[in-house]
């Protein structure tokens, strides 16, 4: 399972030229499910990233998780992080789990962020979405699990 992981100011969702979701302050998540992956995946990258410290504390420092900031989360899945770019100039997309094993577990995932109480946003799966985001920082890391 990967994760690449954006700080926001703000983020949305729009599909055919309608807002879906939108959060304020705290992360977009864009994640891809791997045909590997399990439900135990989804729980711990979900703790993963609801415990990182990316965001600033009163010194600047990367010290502080979205949990710590009350930060919102909002998920899209992107199952081109599981392509395979290494060999010629077309993607490889063998990696990328089934679309109804990937949505199991892209739920999950939410389910477990969900938990923690903050407010999380989601994509819809499958769909053809314009993702907007203002980045903070900018500030971006791609976590895997």
């Amino acid at each position: 399972m990967k994760a690449l992981i954006q700080r926001v100011k703000n983020a949305s969702v729009t599909i055919n030229g309608e807002l879906y979701s939108s959060v304020g302050a705290g992360m977009l998540v864009l994640l891809g499910v791997q045909k590997s992956d399990t439900a135990e995946n989804a729980e711990k990258l979900a703790q993963k990233l609801l415990n990182l410290r990316i965001f600033e504390d009163e010194n600047e420092k990367m010290n502080l998780s979205i949990q710590d900031v009350s930060g919102e989360i909002l998920v899209v899945s992107q199952f081109t992080l599981c392509a395979d770019c290494r060999k010629g100039t077309r993607p490889g997309f063998d990696n990328a789990a089934p679309p109804e094993i990937a949505n199991k577990l892209y739920e999950e995932f939410v389910k477990n962020l969900k938990a923690s109480g903050l407010k999380v946003e989601t994509g819809k799966f499958r769909a053809m979405m314009d993702v907007s985001l203002v980045n903070d920082g900018p500030v971006t890391f791609l976590v895997e699990k």
